[in-house]
């Protein structure tokens, strides 16, 4: 019964996962105060890896809907074997990654253990949504004056937009609640990305960076999973790849005629909520 209940949980715990991973919302935030509302009875090491790991399931969806433009060997007669277009777009990926991958290895211990707590998680859902809308507003205006993004396709990004995305992505990587996938769309529009442009990329840049976090957490845990354990990590995995599978082609769909002002107004109420929550909690227990 124990079993099924925690299996329960894993598949509530990868629909929080699919959906929040790719919508500028944050998974951390999401995560945190489900964690806090629906705990699983699993050890402190193993939640930490699930947290991680449970994210292979949304790169595989990225993987599978985005095949045709980012794996990089055609085999197609009269074709080039190597697509170069595909090449210098993951040349660009590895140059977004360069500020991540220095912050995991200097940093990212000692930031993590002060900052990762709900009253860093709130403040950032709410200054990153009234950011969003501060830049649709501005996007806005220089659409009303003619003025059109240059960049409409990833492949149209150079190597400088491409590295100064990872930077906007090591805001997220250091202020748990901001959102990788909000804080590198920020990045991307403020440079001149469209929003289609900016969301690929996004995608994209989270396949090495997210693979990359999971196997260290899956060498860190080891392989001496329980049977259970080993059930709750498929199942959250599995459940995180299907409905990240819906939710991507969703949000292709609704930035072809929309902003991103809904998901900025929605952080900000989650902000608040989550601030407000814990706050209360904090003087339940105190008093």
């Amino acid at each position: 019964m124990q079993t099924f209940i925690e299996f329960l949980k894993a598949v509530l715990y990868g629909i929080v996962e699919g959906i929040t991973e790719w919508l500028p919302v944050s998974s951390t935030g999401h995560l945190i105060l489900l964690e806090e509302l629906l705990p699983m009875n699993i050890s402190p090491e193993f939640w930490e890896m699930f947290l991680v790991v449970v994210q292979l399931g949304a790169i595989l969806a990225v993987v599978i809907l985005f095949w045709n433009k980012i794996f990089p060997f055609s085999f197609k007669k009269g074709t080039p074997f190597f697509r170069r277009d595909v090449w210098f777009l993951w040349f660009k990926i590895v140059v977004a990654c360069l500020p991540g991958v220095i912050y995991a290895f200097v940093l990212d211990d000692i930031i993590g253990d002060v900052l990762y707590n709900y009253i860093t998680v709130a403040v950032m859902l709410i200054l990153v949504g009234i950011v969003f809308i501060l830049v649709e507003n501005h996007m806005q205006k220089k659409q009303l004056a003619g003025h059109r993004p240059k960049v409409t396709s990833s492949a149209m990004i150079t190597f400088m937009q491409a590295f100064l995305i990872g930077l906007f992505q090591l805001i997220a990587a250091a202020l748990p609640g901001t959102s990788r996938s909000g804080a590198t769309i920020i990045g991307g529009l403020l440079i001149g990305l469209s929003r289609t442009a900016a969301a690929e990329f996004t995608f994209f840049l989270a396949i090495p960076v997210m693979a990359g976090e999971s196997l260290l957490k899956i060498l860190k845990f080891g392989f001496d999973f329980s049977s259970s354990e080993l059930l709750i990590l498929i199942t959250g995995t599995a459940v995180s790849f299907l409905v990240s599978i819906i939710v991507i082609r969703f949000l292709m769909d609704y930035i072809k005629k929309r902003d991103f002002k809904a998901f900025a107004w929605y952080r900000i109420v989650l902000g608040l909520i989550v601030l407000l929550y814990f706050i209360f909690r904090n003087i339940v227990i105190m008093g």
